[in-house]
């Protein structure tokens, strides 16, 4: 595995909110909330390298060279409908970001990935772009988005999940050599369901509560 492409990030803060996500007794809104701040601590990682510029601006007190954000402008795609989950603590973070939607579900049987919605914003080959999904299980959903983003015109896409398994990341990095994978916690394997061991369940149902 070229581990170069993987970043994960064992903030102790990250790891405490990972654990009560895990938790089965973890209920519908405490479960909720802890994505959306889990989203936001991992983009502060993931958006380290944003170019910036230096301006010139007055304070009260004197004029002063500041920087600012510069160049490419960011957008996130979550994959429906779990990586809604993560949308709401990025935008807090940037008010700014435009977000696109790629809907895919996994064929039970082949556990492959079908996609049955996408929508982008006019400007999304001139962004930076972080796909979100909670949960990096089969690489099966993930590796389509980004195959779906790239053949927009997007050359500067990341991955950012809550957790991963090796044989999800194995998958996207083979099929996107190109693309960084930010993740809190790289799990053991997958079980024969293709879930995450010992993973949360299933990231979609206890978002929105359903089953």
């Amino acid at each position: 595995m070229e581990m170069n492409k993987v970043h994960i990030l064992d903030h102790p803060l990250l790891q405490h909110k990972v654990s009560i996500l895990r938790d089965e007794n973890t209920g519908v809104k405490d479960f909720r909330e802890i994505v959306s701040e889990i989203a936001s601590l991992m983009c502060y990682e993931a958006t380290r390298d944003l170019p910036l510029e230096e301006v010139e601006i007055k304070t009260p007190v004197a004029v002063a060279k500041v920087k600012v954000l510069a160049g490419k402008k960011l957008a996130i795609v979550p994959i429906l409908r779990a990586g809604l989950g993560m949308v709401d603590g990025i935008v807090t973070l940037i008010p700014s970001v435009k977000v696109g939607h790629i809907g895919l579900y996994r064929d039970p049987n082949t556990l492959q990935p079908v996609e049955y919605y996408c929508k982008m914003p006019n400007d999304i080959a001139e962004r930076e772009v972080i796909v979100l999904d909670p949960m990096l299980a089969t690489g099966g959903s993930a590796s389509a988005a980004i195959t779906f983003l790239k053949n927009y015109g997007c050359k500067n896409i990341k991955l950012m999940n809550i957790l991963a398994a090796p044989v999800g990341v194995e998958r996207v990095i083979a099929d996107h050599p190109d693309v960084d994978i930010y993740c809190a916690a790289l799990d053991e394997t997958l079980n024969d369901h293709g879930y995450i061991v010992p993973g949360l369940g299933d990231a979609g149902d206890r978002i929105f509560g359903t089953k």
